[in-house]
């Protein structure tokens, strides 16, 4: 299949209903539609990784039980390290390339399944491809790099029926599902305020109209290649390989690296869906890169009888001190004191605070008695199943052997969406009215000047 065929009309039909895209070569799409039946449940999956470099390493670790039978990066210095790892000893039994679209042209009908560890910017190219020709997508965080990248993934997820995972990690562990319980139990009562914030950004990049200078070109970057969709131009280090998250044709600053980590407990516990409006102030960016800091307001409406909350996203640092939230907010705790710098969330209820750490191996009420916590802890429903990790919640739910993944596009794509709205409202340069089954702003047409974005000539989505 060619990437020509994919056109920008797919995304000018995300906000209503999927376009279907006439495919040459393999087509899985009558297989992937049973799911998970393209395999036995006790056969292993056929997976095939983009970007193994970095993060790449332990999203390939996470299949190492599976059989790897294709890898694709731009990068072979970058990739060295993962690839000198036993699961990868034996060379021929994977094969190696430098286009992701000409691995699913050659190998498509061979690959159950993928996993897509790149720059934000690659994710829904390569993703789209992948899930058109009926291949299962495990996409790390953010999903995408656009509000209507977000919707045309989930979309696309549901049309093919394929089994799509999001790496926001921390979603499979027992933490955030246990506190998820306990609030729906009413463990802090009506919560209407939520507090999320992180120490990022931690990269030099952020906040300039160009990288600092650099030397020349790796020798074995395909620098053409890295770039994939993005506007062209010249090498930099400040790009590539770390600092990529701080520009904004790449990533999406201290929002793209770390909120569908630490929002999530929030977003996901209160059922928080789209917001009404975002309003962000912020300092430090640039026309080409995300701010230095940002403190944004999402409002929330009524979700059923829960009432409207409103979520505060603190990043960075203003005037030297980290973001985060005042000791009012907190009930007196210093949430960048030794011990607590960093990220976290606090959820403010009418009958208390629940404090939660990324990891979700911390949580704390305040507010209530301690009986009532051991009570409320130890008489909490298991509602919600319990995995081994991200990794195996999705294998084993392409292999037949499990439930549907939690960070499933269904899930992740309307998460990133909201996400993703601060950017918009860092862009626009003013308060944001959201309608979300319009997909556009009320009130902001330099706001829906980003909900999408151009493509590069022969990376055309």
């Amino acid at each position: 299949m060619s990437m020509n065929e994919l056109t920008r009309r797919a995304f000018l039909a995300a906000g209503t209903t999927v376009v279907t895209v006439v495919m040459t070569g393999a087509n899985k799409v009558n297989a992937a539609k049973v799911v998970p039946g393209k395999i036995s449940p006790n056969e292993k999956l056929d997976v095939a990784a983009i970007g193994t470099g970095g993060k790449g390493g332990s999203d390939t670790d996470g299949c190492k039980d599976e059989n790897i039978i294709a890898v694709c990066d731009v990068d072979w210095d970058r990739a060295a390290r993962t690839l000198s790892l036993p699961h990868f000893a034996d060379t021929s039994k994977f094969v190696k390339y430098n286009d992701y679209r000409n691995m699913l042209e050659d190998l498509g009908d061979e690959i159950d399944a993928v996993t897509i560890t790149t720059p934000d910017h690659t994710h829904a190219p390569a993703a789209y491809m992948a899930m058109k020709m009926g291949i299962h997508c495990y996409v790390q965080k953010p999903l995408t790099h656009t509000v209507a990248e977000a919707r045309l993934l989930k979309n696309v997820a549901a049309e093919m029926g394929v089994v799509t995972q999001m790496g926001n990690q921390g979603h499979s562990g027992n933490g955030v599902r246990e506190v998820t319980e306990m609030l729906e139990t009413g463990a802090i009562g009506q919560v209407r305020e939520a507090h999320v914030w992180t120490h990022r950004p931690v990269w030099r990049n952020q906040g300039r109209d160009t990288p600092l200078p650099s030397r020349t070109q790796p020798e074995n970057l395909d620098w053409d290649r890295w770039i994939g969709a993005s506007p062209w131009r010249p090498y930099g280090k400040g790009y590539c390989p770390h600092d990529w998250r701080a520009w904004r044709d790449f990533g999406g600053g201290a929002l793209g690296d770390m909120a569908c980590h630490i929002m999530d407990m929030a977003w996901w516990s209160l059922e928080l869906g789209s917001p009404t409006s975002v309003r962000a102030r912020h300092g430090g960016n640039t026309g080409e890169s995300a701010p230095n800091w940002a403190v944004i307001d999402y409002q929330f409406g009524y979700r059923g009888s829960r009432p409207p909350v409103k979520l505060v996203w603190y990043d960075g640092k203003k005037n030297g001190v980290q973001n985060a939230p005042s000791l009012e907010t907190t009930g007196g705790i210093d949430m960048v004191a030794k011990g607590r710098k960093g990220f976290g969330s606090v959820l403010i209820g009418d009958k208390g605070r629940m404090f939660f750490s990324r990891s979700g191996t911390g949580w704390r009420i305040t507010g209530r008695e301690e009986d009532e916590v051991k009570q409320i802890e130890a008489n909490t429903p298991k509602t919600l199943p319990r995995t081994k990790g991200n990794y195996v919640e999705w294998v084993n739910a392409a292999t037949g052997n499990g439930h549907k993944p939690l960070s499933r596009f269904e899930i992740a794509g309307p998460f990133t969406e909201m996400v993703l709205l601060g950017n918009l409202a860092i862009r626009a340069g003013e308060p944001v009215q959201w309608d979300a089954s319009k997909m556009r702003s009320t009130n902001s047409q330099k706001a829906n000047r980003y909900v999408r974005r151009e493509y590069r000539k022969g990376w055309t989505l």
